[in-house]
């Protein structure tokens, strides 16, 4: 009985050894510093399957769907019409039956090589960017000539989808902030909570409005037309003589000479008119002191060189 009960006592140790050992492995390895790997915190809930499986399927759908692009497109049209007046009020009333309206529209006159006063207008007019083909159509539709036909596109998917993100930012912040606000008692914090929460609400509003504009500017294309009477185009014509280039050289000598000439003016009435006065109103006085000098020697010499009165003697014997 006594040699057995130190066996027993040798092996209840090595179990024990034994079991310590296979607790250690199950420990999480160490990290390449020595230091045994953090592990999560406490407080973190933990997220289930289900919710771990929605993230999944969320973020999977937003890498793989696509990103519609955000294209402003404008167009810009230089148009001559027999009847100016009668094609702004028709581009008018298009854009209106199109869904679009008028931006702007200005009716005013011009003048033709011959001085004749006509007519010229300026309208800029919105249209849903499906209907700007149409839309371009319509407008060239019947005129006598297009001068100019400008198309531009600009593509702001990058500014969109990045206001997006701030405003979900930014709301996310503020459900936040209120959540606290409902609960904080320190009058302190409800002071800063409170303008941090007006904070969010200013930049929200903000990014709200730079999204709207992107929105319209987008959904409606902007069509600005110079509409130019035809009289203003047509040469001169005396018989089968067109003097249209003389005419031409002859108006730009004119202006180049009254810009020469106005330049003159200019420089004249600034920098050469009072150099000259500066400069004339001394020399003058200097010419005035020398001429009232001169006077005065002339004077002085005339009054010495007076003849003396010739005897009574003489006279009769002459």
């Amino acid at each position: 009985m006594k040699k057995i009960l130190p066996f027993s006592l040798i092996i209840i140790a090595t179990l024990i050894l034994s079991a310590c050992a296979s607790a250690r492995s199950s420990e999480p390895m160490s990290l390449a510093g020595g230091a045994a790997a953090p592990s999560a915190p406490e407080s973190a809930p933990a997220m289930d399957v289900a919710e771990q499986s929605t993230v999944s399927n969320s973020g999977s759908g937003a890498s793989s769907a696509p990103v519609e692009r955000i294209v402003i497109k404008n167009a810009d049209l230089v148009i001559v019409v027999s009847d100016v007046e009668g094609r702004m009020k028709n581009i008018q009333v298009m854009a209106e039956q199109m869904g679009g309206f008028v931006v702007s529209s200005n009716l005013y006159q011009s003048y033709t090589n011959n001085s004749v006063q006509v007519p010229e207008a300026q309208i800029v007019i919105r249209v849903p960017a499906e209907k700007l083909d149409d839309a371009l159509n319509q407008i060239k539709k019947d005129i006598v000539e297009v001068q100019t036909e400008t198309r531009s596109g600009q593509d702001v998917t990058a500014e969109y989808v990045d206001l997006q993100s701030r405003l979900k930012n930014y709301e996310a912040a503020e459900a936040q902030l209120s959540e606290i606000l409902k609960t904080t008692t320190n009058t302190e914090d409800v002071v800063s909570i409170f303008n941090q929460l007006v904070y969010y609400r200013e930049q929200i509003e903000l990014v709200k409005g730079q999204i709207k504009y992107y929105d319209e500017a987008a959904a409606l294309s902007a069509v600005s037309v110079r509409i130019v009477a035809e009289e203003t185009v047509q040469p001169v014509v005396i018989g089968k003589w067109e003097p249209k280039g003389v005419a031409l050289e002859a108006v730009q000598d004119l202006i180049d000479f009254t810009k020469g000439f106005v330049n003159f003016l200019i420089r004249f009435v600034i920098y050469n008119l009072p150099v000259w006065i500066m400069i004339g109103i001394p020399l003058y006085l200097v010419f005035l002191g020398l001429r009232a000098l001169f006077r005065k020697m002339r004077g002085n010499k005339s009054k010495t060189a007076k003849p003396q009165a010739v005897p009574s003697e003489v006279k009769s014997e002459k």
